[in-house]
């Protein structure tokens, strides 16, 4: 590391960041803007960032960019912060692991973090069944890993997932996605044997949960077959298809179908897990015990892992060495994943993410009576979306409203706050702030998204 960037790290941890949005600079600022020449010389265009602003410090629910200007952070990288940027227990966690050894490989000569993360999730994730876990590095690795070992207990070849669902950009992961771009454009040719069912969707297919249930089930008997189908592949609340929340009933009702002929039921809770919605895994909202959960992003705040744990028989279909990785389970990400469930229990952050959803839910639902653009609103926790069309197309066509979100994302980052964009049309913004954001930054966020709803 170079003596400047030493400095720059040094200067920015010494400045504290005070919890209020603050623009100083045009966005980008003339410091982003010289980071972005460096950048786009040595990093490719497929490397693509939402916001070319680049940040010194971040702390709670609040980014500051190398310009000086704070962002209320809306987004928590996806999903992963959810505890709150720079927490200090989580930090204070990785330090001491730094301290006493980075790398063992757990395959080699393992550790107690990395299971201590294992009994944690066994006794978070739904189920109260002997589970066993693997540790990873990422949600797409967690993915695969959790696939390959379906594949391996069950001896059948086929996955099925559901319409709008993303699941990472691997080639197997790829394959599962439902939005080819900008994923999977011009990558193939892709893993076989994924099938894409429909999913419930309610704001725009109108179905029950038995009905969009029924649904599902029939493509799967009639286009796979039960007998040649080793998983299905669920996102309890979609991500980045748009916060899809299933229709009451529809989550079960494929849990008894998969159980009734033994297909093994994947949880993939990658974004909606680990406290974000107000529970520890979105499964709970719906009362789905999956065979296996897959975890990862908020599960140590920044930290590279992730995880798959499920019931013991089918985790223990792999055998010795089968599973695994150089980096999967590294101790200091496992150090800080043991002080995020820590703190998620210490601070009661569950609570925290119902009271964001009502405040959310509170602002969103004045707007949408404001302005007839916002057809829907859905979601749960620190993890709401509104879903826009076009003006007048509420009630009938619902025609996606893709312009309206871009410029909304825009005005947003111009004014200090970053909210992200989703859904297969483009037409949704979606929320996820840390639990660790205050009632006053959400507020102030909404009268900014306001003031660029008028100004459509």
């Amino acid at each position: 590391m170079t003596d400047a960037l030493l400095e720059t790290l040094s200067a920015s941890s010494a400045q504290p960041i005070e919890p209020r949005r603050e623009v100083v600079t045009a966005i980008p600022g003339p410091k982003s803007q010289a980071l972005h020449e460096r950048r786009v010389k040595v990093v490719p265009p497929g490397v693509h960032s939402v916001l070319p602003v680049y940040i010194e410090a971040a702390n709670g629910a609040v980014l500051r960019d190398v310009d000086g200007n704070q962002f209320i952070d809306l987004g928590a990288g996806i999903g992963v912060t959810t505890v709150g940027h720079t927490r200090e227990a989580v930090v204070d966690a990785a330090k001491a692991q730094l301290d006493s050894f980075l790398h063992t490989l757990f395959t080699i000569t393992p550790y107690e973090s990395y299971v201590r993360v294992a009994e944690l999730l066994a006794q978070h994730t739904p189920g109260d069944f002997e589970k066993h876990t693997v540790l990873v590095n990422s949600g797409a690795e967690a993915v695969e890993n959790g696939v390959k070992i379906a594949r391996k207990y069950t001896g059948r070849r086929a996955v099925a997932v559901l319409e709008h669902a993303y699941h990472g950009r691997t080639n197997l992961t790829m394959a599962m996605n439902y939005k080819a771009a900008p994923y999977a454009t011009g990558f193939g040719p892709f893993a076989g044997d994924v099938f894409h069912a429909p999913s419930s969707y309610p704001y725009r297919d109108g179905l029950s949960g038995e009905e969009a249930a029924a649904r599902t089930i029939a493509y799967l008997e009639k286009r796979i077959g039960a007998s040649d189908l080793a998983a299905l592949v669920v996102e309890p609340i979609q991500g980045e298809g748009g916060f899809q929340t299933p229709a009451e009933g529809y989550l079960p009702a494929l849990q008894e179908w998969t159980t009734r002929n033994g297909v093994v039921l994947i949880a993939d809770e990658i974004q909606s897990g680990m406290g974000r919605t107000g529970r520890w895994f979105a499964s709970e909202h719906f009362g789905l015990v999956p065979d296996l959960v897959l975890s990862a992003k908020g599960i140590a705040a920044g930290l590279p892992l992730a995880g798959v744990t499920g019931r013991a028989e089918i985790m223990d279909a792999a055998q010795p060495g089968g599973l695994g990785g150089t980096f999967g389970g590294n101790p200091v990400a496992a150090a800080a994943s043991v002080a995020v469930f820590e703190l998620i229990e210490r601070d009661g952050l569950l609570a925290e993410a119902a009271r964001i959803e009502k405040t959310l839910t509170r602002g969103l639902t004045a707007l949408q009576e404001r302005f007839d653009i916002i057809g829907d609103i859905r979601g749960r926790g620190a993890m709401m979306a509104i879903e826009l069309v076009q003006p007048g197309t509420a009630q009938t066509t619902k025609a996606p409203n893709q312009e309206a979100v871009n410029a909304l994302a825009a005005h947003a980052a111009q004014n200090g706050v970053l909210v992200l964009t989703a859904g297969t049309w483009g037409n949704v913004l979606r929320f996820l702030p840390s639990l660790a954001i205050s009632d006053e930054l959400l507020e102030d966020a909404l009268g900014v998204l306001a003031d660029g709803f008028a100004a459509l």
